[in-house]
């Protein structure tokens, strides 16, 4: 049918048109997705450990992007920061590593393990794997939600289930923890995401009713 072969090329046309920004994501939430270790660092060494990592981390990259809008580039970490840029970002200070690593300091603090360990995980998995999912797939738009689309929810929900299916026993739990977790995401806050849905996923995941 003609109408199919317009819509095959309608489709081509717009992942070639996106593959620049879809790198770009890629590498972005590759280097988000790194923030799953810290369960690991505080199990094996211990939460204090896994803190003043993070803090040493994200002060040294609030330093080197401060550095970077003079114009004065830090090695690695300035380069990164230009290759996981997204256009939005040009000549503005990318704020998510700083958010991200303040929110996996935010679990640490505010909930024991389990629920710190999926909060961690909902951060690294499931907005990374949604962002991902959204621009490869995404197709229907959610309203409300500044663009966000069904499939990267689904996406959200899926790797955040089988993550805490690594921690949780209960399916029910899993459930309602991967649950809250696409929803949080879902919502239009920009960076403060990354606040926002470990605060969130470990609050419901630390509930003793569930």
């Amino acid at each position: 049918m003609p109408v199919s072969y317009v819509q095959t090329a309608t489709i081509l046309n717009r992942r070639v048109a996106l593959r620049p920004e879809i790198r770009t994501e890629l590498i972005r939430k590759g280097i988000h997705m790194l923030i799953a270790g810290v369960p690991t660092l505080s199990a094996v060494a211990g939460s204090t450990v896994a803190m003043v990592v993070l803090a040493v981390g994200t002060l040294a990259y609030a330093y080197a992007e401060q550095q970077r809008q003079h114009g004065i580039d830090i090695p690695i970490i300035s380069r990164i920061t230009e290759l996981a840029s997204r256009k939005r970002d040009l000549n503005h200070y990318v704020l998510g590593p700083v958010t991200l690593g303040l929110g996996a300091m935010l679990a640490l603090m505010l909930y024991p393990a389990p629920a710190a360990t999926i909060a961690i995980y909902a951060l690294a998995f499931g907005d990374g794997v949604a962002s991902i999912a959204g621009r490869l797939v995404g197709r229907t738009t959610l309203p409300g939600t500044g663009g966000k689309t069904l499939e990267g929810s689904m996406a959200c929900f899926i790797a955040v289930a089988i993550a805490a299916s690594w921690v949780l026993e209960s399916p029910g739990v899993v459930f309602v923890v991967a649950l809250s977790a696409a929803v949080i995401e879902a919502l239009p806050t920009g960076d403060a995401d990354n606040l926002l849905l470990p605060a969130g996923v470990g609050l419901i995941a630390s509930t003793p009713y569930l």
